[in-house]
């Protein structure tokens, strides 16, 4: 049976519903809240690099409670391991057999919290998960709940005790945003306590369903052939600029094409226009690109992909 294609109109209202319902405990962060959608929605994963205590968390669950998916947090650190995540086959001395126990991975949205806290070998436990959805023990592959989204959160790289993200595990994440502090009135509701306790509160707007309809309508939003073509040579500029020791890979590219037809979709249309690409140039590229002279991550890099963008005119 095949799964029902949603039409943009539609999609537009979903996304409405979900953004508002976010929303009301997560004042201020709208744009935020539409970057995370989108990177559900395109079969993607986010990045949230920022400081503590700015309403990462409550981004994570209050959009699980939205769509009606089941939610897990870990708290990354530095003695976990690789098990902590997947899980573990365990003996079973009763039924003389191994018994499989699901680590918290299994659910519909993971916060992978200050994952830069633990070492390389468990970042890279969940390069399997975040590629193909799939997770893989004692040679035996388990599926992961679908739709299946990690919202990881960074520390910035120059806080003590933390692993930067290697590249092949920050190529995995097709989004990274910021979540910035809130302006002065939502600051004064949230000392007021009007957010307090407010998720366990929040009813589903959508299901995991429903959100399966989206990704299968995603896939479907025309990109027209120069606007691939822009893709492109926003891409490849990367990778001739002065400005960067190594340019966007491929999958950046296939990246900033999914992210797009899904932000288009999530406007109500049935299209990419050039403001989707260019628009989200910068969340989809510049945690894949350092400077010659710096490091991943480097905030100079988001400056020099918008000027490297003004260069590069959109298609009419």
């Amino acid at each position: 049976m095949s799964t029902p294609v949603v039409q943009g109109p539609r999609a537009e209202a979903i996304a409405d519903r979900i953004v508002e319902n976010v929303s009301s405990v997560l004042h201020g962060k709208n744009e935020v809240v539409r970057l995370a959608l989108t990177a559900i929605v395109a079969r993607g994963h986010l990045l949230l690099e920022d400081r503590p205590g700015v309403g990462k968390t409550t981004l994570a669950s209050a959009l699980a409670a939205s769509i009606g998916g089941e939610f897990r947090r870990i708290q990354f650190t530095s003695d976990l391991l690789p098990s902590d995540i997947l899980g573990v086959n365990a003996w079973d001395a009763t039924r003389s057999c191994f018994e499989f126990h699901p680590g918290p991975i299994f659910c519909q949205v993971l916060l992978a919290d200050e994952i830069n806290r633990t070492s390389p070998k468990t970042q890279s436990a969940l390069l399997e998960a975040m590629s193909e959805g799939q997770v893989t023990l004692d040679e035996q592959r388990r599926d992961l709940p679908s739709p299946f989204l990690v919202i990881a959160t960074q520390n910035p790289t120059e806080h003590s005790g933390t692993h930067p993200l290697p590249d092949s595990q920050l190529d995995r994440f097709m989004l990274r945003t910021r979540m910035g502090y809130p302006e002065r009135d939502d600051e004064v509701a949230l000392l007021l306590g009007a957010e307090r306790g407010r998720v366990k509160e929040l009813k589903p707007v959508s299901s995991p369903d429903e959100l399966l309809e989206l990704s299968a309508a995603a896939e479907r939003v025309q990109l027209h052939e120069d606007l691939a073509a822009h893709a492109v040579e926003i891409v490849r500029a990367t990778r001739n600029s002065e400005h960067f020791a190594v340019g966007s890979s491929p999958r950046a590219g296939l990246d900033l094409a999914h992210a797009a037809r899904a932000s288009a979709l999530l406007a109500g249309r049935d299209h990419v226009v050039p403001d989707d690409l260019r628009r989200l140039t910068v969340p989809v590229l510049a945690h894949r690109l350092a400077p010659r002279d710096g490091r991943v991550s480097d905030p100079r890099v988001e400056a020099q992909l918008r000027s490297l963008l003004e260069t590069l005119p959109a298609p009419d």
